[in-house]
């Protein structure tokens, strides 16, 4: 695709509404092409704008007089001005609410937004690294030898749970990309099924528990703990996915 395509699909890119297939071309793309990018991270400023309380504004204080302008010249009654006075609080109040809502409404479609547009990317990184067979950048089954491989690659030191015992076999990991910044990708096997653990420290030190979701006939399962995020991706079936969070989750509190 050129750029001028390119322009034309990044809105809902940004969004997360492409299919795999165009999503990766316009991953591939944004690599290369410093003015798309470019505008692609315009596209992600404005959401996170949109997304700020600085969004919120209380109803004008001219509304009232507005509404007084609007009435006849002639002197109203006494009864008149209590009239006029109900109905001035009741627009103001009205419109207050549905500042209020519409603030909430763009702000949740922000935060949404945001997540859905993490899970394209993670799906998307996923599927690249089984098309070009590029699952592993160290190839091990014994964590301590993984873990090690990422000390001077990352400023973090990811949980690396030995589940081979359980049927979840370490079988190396790699190095990755995600949101502008580099992530531990650990790749565990179940049977013929790869499961892709990308991880990264959190903003804050709350906990999470896992959500489940599918995209584009993946299974993925998100959390947070102790301070890191975890994304686990495979094909494999919702019950054994979630079997192997789980294990993952208590072997990496046992796991120093």
């Amino acid at each position: 695709m050129n750029c001028q395509e390119i322009q034309h699909l990044l809105d809902p890119y940004s969004d997360g509404e492409l299919d795999l297939v165009r999503q990766l071309e316009i991953d591939e793309h944004l690599t290369t092409c410093a003015a798309c990018s470019q505008r692609e991270r315009q596209l992600k400023s404005l959401r996170e704008s949109l997304a700020s309380p600085d969004l919120y504004h209380p109803a004008p204080a001219t509304l009232r007089a507005r509404i007084q302008l609007a009435t006849p010249s002639s002197e109203p009654r006494t009864q008149d001005w209590r009239t006029i006075r109900s109905w001035a609080a009741m627009a103001a109040g009205i419109l207050l609410i549905g500042v209020t809502v519409l603030t909430s409404i763009l702000v949740w479609r922000v935060r949404n937004s945001a997540e859905g547009e993490l899970g394209n990317w993670l799906v998307a990184a996923h599927a690249r690294s089984l098309q070009v067979n590029h699952l592993r950048d160290v190839v091990s089954t014994d964590r301590h030898t993984v873990k090690p491989w990422f000390r001077d690659k990352l400023d973090f030191s990811p949980q690396v749970p030995d589940l081979s015992a359980q049927g979840f076999a370490l079988s190396g990991g790699r190095l990755d990309y995600l949101a502008d910044r580099a992530v531990a990708a650990l790749v565990y096997q179940h049977g013929k099924h790869a499961i892709n653990v990308f991880t990264w420290p959190a903003t804050n030190d709350g906990e999470k528990p896992a959500s489940n979701f599918s995209r584009q006939g993946f299974h993925i399962r998100e959390w947070q703990r102790s301070g890191m995020n975890y994304w686990a991706i495979s094909d494999l079936n919702d019950e054994d996915l979630d079997q192997f969070v789980r294990l993952f989750q208590e072997h990496s509190a046992q796991t120093p």
